[in-house]
């Protein structure tokens, strides 16, 4: 990628979504649902770049659905959200936080359901804000989205209607560098956008959709600037595009491949860049970087490692050094997971992946 362009200031902020972390201590920590026990299990690096522990069940002894929400707070804690079976035939929500990834998570606390009951009615999402408080997104049954947020002083507020409607697929929600929320999903017609205008207030719908063919596991949200997130989607061209604020969507490039997108920001030979992941249509992994907020300079795709079955989860993150990390996460009994770092070369230039455990 080209370096030597100018930029700001950045300060890399929790992503949501992202199942690999950083913690404080700089030991890297995964998690993940395990089909086999039913559960969310965590698994952390027993000191930064060593050997990893065996998982450990987040949540307590609760079976859990494979549905699993993560968002991370200005302190590094990390907000969990999936469903569990309730009585046959339904699920509600349960939320957890883990604050050090070697500690015991909180037990799993029920936050219900956005139609008070009934079976899972989509994926969650969760974004946490600047005060630290978890708002847990959901598809409803009318194909709008609801809305429960922690509250200030502890517990939850009610089940709220953010209203849309023909919602599917993956909803991308993340706090921007303000700590307001912003909350985008696809429909047939194109892209749904909620913004947050006060802190502990409900996002407010656009009076419009934005006309896009979207895949509706596409979206990803990312803040790039102190004032705006952009979304990053496909269409159904084959199109990877950027949007943000009230400018029409850019296409960066064309994407690697059919697998799920992910994106962080990160300071490459100086610059504040976007990186974007994402599973190649080849199998493999393909990694591309541009200046943030800056899709004229232009982006291509370059692929490592070997192929990999197209389950493979993959996530973007920085290490306690500031290096850039990727994971890929196979699942099966047990799951596998390669990473690999940036090495002291310019660009984006990753080590050779390495599986650990």
């Amino acid at each position: 990628m080209a370096g030597g362009l100018p930029c700001g200031p950045h300060k890399l902020k929790g992503v949501n979504g992202t199942w690999l972390t950083c913690a404080r201590d700089g030991r890297l920590c995964v998690h993940s649902y395990a089909a086999d026990a039913g559960a969310v299990v965590c698994r952390v690096e027993r000191a930064p770049g060593g050997p990893w522990t065996d998982p450990r069940t987040v949540g307590g002894d609760q079976r859990v659905h494979p549905a699993l929400a993560l968002a991370r707070s200005a302190e590094r804690y990390t907000h969990l959200v999936t469903w569990r079976p309730t009585t046959p035939g339904e699920s509600g929500l349960v939320h957890s936080t883990h604050f050090q990834p070697h500690l015991s998570a909180l037990d799993w606390t029920p936050i219900g359901h956005p139609n008070k009951k009934g079976d899972r009615t989509g994926d969650p999402a969760v974004a946490v804000d600047a005060q630290g408080r978890a708002h847990v997104f959901v598809r409803n049954l009318g194909g709008g989205v609801s809305m429960r947020a922690q509250l200030e002083k502890g517990g939850w507020g009610p089940w709220r209607d953010l209203k849309g409607k023909g919602v599917r697929g993956r909803l991308a929600a993340v706090a921007g560098e303000s700590g307001l929320i912003v909350l985008h999903a696809a429909t047939a017609e194109g892209l749904l956008r909620w913004r947050q205008e006060e802190a502990g207030e409900p996002p407010v719908l656009d009076d419009k959709p934005l006309p896009a063919a979207v895949r509706p596991d596409s979206p990803h949200a990312l803040a790039t600037s102190s004032e705006e997130v952009t979304l990053f989607y496909v269409d159904e061209d084959g199109g990877l595009y950027a949007w943000r604020g009230d400018a029409d969507p850019v296409r960066v490039l064309d994407a690697a491949g059919p697998g799920q997108l992910t994106a962080i920001r990160s300071r490459l030979d100086g610059v504040d860049c976007t990186l974007l992941a994402q599973r190649a249509a080849s199998g493999r992994l393909a990694f591309a970087a541009y200046p943030t907020q800056t899709e004229s300079a232009g982006a291509w795709w370059a692929e490592s490692g070997d192929p990999l079955p197209a389950d493979t989860r993959i996530a973007l993150t920085e290490d306690g050094q500031g290096r850039v990390v990727a994971g890929a996460l196979v699942p099966g009994a047990p799951d596998r997971m390669l990473l690999t770092r940036r090495n002291a070369e310019p660009g984006l230039a990753l080590e050779a992946w390495r599986q650990v455990f």
